[in-house]
């Protein structure tokens, strides 16, 4: 199937009236802004003159699911020996991913509200709606058996979750404290090795100085309730894991908009000390200055970047692969879900990236391991998260086609 007439649909669908509703409460994140408005939208700020007259706007969001037949697997490349399969669907807008003691896959979503459970059911899967309504509810965590979920501005938490699918409990309030922010106001949340919740509070505009609340990795214990600074300067990272071995903690950063079609690169980034300071705003990707809030600093003030993923490719969801299904050479490697770009005349992005380290823990390689989902100019799916399945396969949420999909290897 074409992608086109994928876009084509979703285009119509944008003129519905509740697509226009929903789109209204999203629209600092991604809407046009109105010629009436005293300041441009978000997304707008740092923009040139010459740029001003720029047609880029952000991709509007998945709000649909494709039908499970229409979603053109056959269209994806992978390495020798790996294989891709629709593994669930009927997920509109499914972003973050975390698995239950039992097996349960949730799924998280970023504009319609929703948080899902897929259970196995020999073979087939079932897809349940376990809360709606919700106000971006785009993290998710397991801990002692409850589901952690981080909206825009608090944590909640659903207990004993597994066994009470079909009948969900109300959901406890764990943290209330968070800005209210809508730009770069969703979370990725992992829980960390010292059994504390990690999530990001991203920087409230394009290309600010943030408030002393904002543009950082934070992390609050969920029993206490304090929140602590744990890496600072950090634009909008919406990816994160804790290394197997080391437990240390590394994420992706998306960085600024409107320098050009090849800066700056978004980012990976390894916290190996408390306080860490990776430059937002004042240097992007570790040797780029700002062109106004660079002025008078120096990149080497700065903690440098693990690694440049390319420019604008929206990198998201990212895991260390620790299954034992792919060969070896994959193991402790970094899976990164790539969303792809919008600040870019020819897209980039939109495909799962691999990261390689050497012996000492640092970056060796950085290539493609799974690309289709962009069709020259047109995409009918965006990568948001991935996740490793018990049997060491690797699961990839796409929050465009409304769907899960299964990587698996075969010897």
């Amino acid at each position: 199937m074409s992608a086109i007439p994928t876009i084509r649909r979703r285009a119509a669908l944008a003129q519905t009236a509740g697509f226009l509703l929903l789109a209204a409460g999203a629209s600092a994140g991604w809407a046009q802004g109105t010629a009436s408005s005293l300041y441009p939208p978000s997304w707008a700020q740092g923009r040139t003159a010459e740029q001003a007259a720029s047609t880029l706007a952000p991709n509007p969001p998945g709000l649909t699911a494709m039908p499970g037949e229409e979603i053109p697997l056959n269209k994806i490349k992978l390495p020798k020996g790996f294989e891709i399969s629709l593994w669930a669907e009927g997920l509109p807008n499914a972003r973050e991913m975390v698995i239950g003691p039992k097996g349960t896959v949730f799924a998280s979503t970023r504009f319609v509200g929703n948080v899902y459970a897929i259970v196995d059911r020999g073979g087939k899967r079932e897809v349940k709606i376990i809360a709606k309504g919700l106000n971006k509810p785009n993290g998710v965590a397991i801990k002692n058996g409850a589901l952690y979920v981080a909206e825009l501005s608090r944590i909640i938490r659903y207990d004993d979750i597994e066994n009470r699918l079909d009948n969900p409990p109300a959901p406890v309030v764990v943290f209330d404290k968070l800005p209210k922010d809508e730009t770069h106001g969703w979370k990725f949340m992992k829980l960390g090795p010292d059994g504390k919740l990690y999530f990001n509070i991203g920087s409230p505009g394009n290309i600010i100085m943030p408030p002393s609340t904002h543009a950082q990795i934070v992390r609050v214990d969920p029993e206490k309730g304090i929140l602590e600074s744990v890496a600072l300067g950090v634009r909008n990272s919406v990816g994160m894991d804790f290394h197997p071995v080391t437990k240390e903690l590394w994420f992706t950063n998306n960085g600024r908009d409107w320098i050009d079609d090849s800066l700056p690169n978004d980012t990976l980034h390894h916290v190996t000390r408390k306080g860490m300071h990776f430059g937002f705003p004042y240097c992007h990707q570790g040797d780029l200055l700002d062109p106004e809030f660079g002025q008078g600093r120096s990149c080497a003030e700065f903690d440098p970047p693990a690694a440049k993923l390319g420019p604008h490719v929206a990198a998201l969801g990212m895991r260390f692969y620790s299954g034992a299904m792919f060969p070896a050479e994959y193991r402790n490697n970094i899976f990164i879900a790539e969303h792809g770009s919008w600040n870019r005349t020819k897209k980039s992005g939109y495909n799962i990236s691999r990261v390689t380290l050497d012996k000492a823990g640092r970056v060796k390689k950085v290539e493609v391991f799974a690309e289709g989902w962009l069709e020259g100019e047109a995409y009918w799916g965006r990568p948001a998260d991935v996740q490793v399945m018990g049997d060491g396969s690797l699961l990839v949420s796409d929050d465009v086609a409304g769907a899960i999909y299964r990587i698996a290897y075969k010897k």
